[in-house]
């Protein structure tokens, strides 16, 4: 069984990370997209779906690698680039730098390949707006594969409440840790469950 910690413990390793100078973004989009490409077929159009966090801009980094490597490769980016933590906002800029274009919503008749879910991550604690759950709605209605960035969006991480009707991953990968809140989720909404540490250490007492 994986050890599942708090988002607070997540956070507080998170934290200490960013202090010592390590720059995980870069980092988490780079296994986002390891994981994609060995994955999704080199012809299978991805559709990065970034949200208005940090986890919209560990996608957004994932997206930037992906269509280095050759692959098809678009973003939505529904709250639009204003706003962005800085980091997600040059992992933004870096996007735009590569060549890369924005979605505000999703093309007509456009069915990808392949979903990453960067919307929400650990982040959510409130029920989807009515626009996110449209979203969330129109990528399970594809029924397509999806890689969920953390968490499934729509699922609380601590508690594995759903906050809506939640996206219905294949995958699941978690950077650092894994949120407790996963061994809670419905397995239909998880998907696979994979975590990646991004080279941070998590202290093992106090595991939920």
């Amino acid at each position: 069984m994986q050890t599942s910690y708090s988002v607070a413990r997540i956070r507080d390793a998170e934290r200490q990370a960013l202090a010592s100078g390590r720059r995980l973004m870069p980092l988490a989009g780079a296994a986002a997209a390891r994981f994609v490409a060995a994955r999704a077929g080199p012809q299978a159009p991805v559709l990065a779906v970034a949200g208005p966090g940090n986890n919209g801009g560990d996608a957004l980094e994932a997206a930037t690698l992906l269509r280095a490597m050759g692959r098809d490769v678009r973003v939505l980016l529904p709250a639009g680039a204003q706003g962005l933590p800085a980091d997600a906002a040059r992992a933004h800029a870096g996007w735009v730098a590569a060549g890369g274009s924005t979605l505000s919503v999703p093309e007509p008749g456009f069915v990808p390949g392949l979903v990453i879910d960067g919307l929400f991550g650990i982040g959510l604690n409130r029920p989807l707006g009515a626009g996110w759950q449209a979203l969330v709605d129109t990528v399970n209605g594809w029924g397509v594969p999806v890689l969920a960035l953390d968490v499934p969006s729509g699922i609380d991480a601590d508690t594995g409440k759903a906050l809506g009707r939640p996206i219905r991953a294949r995958w699941t990968l978690s950077f650092i840790a894994r949120a407790r809140g996963l061994a809670h989720a419905p397995a239909d909404v998880l998907g696979e469950s994979h975590v990646d540490t991004l080279g941070v250490a998590m202290p093992e007492e106090g595991g939920a």
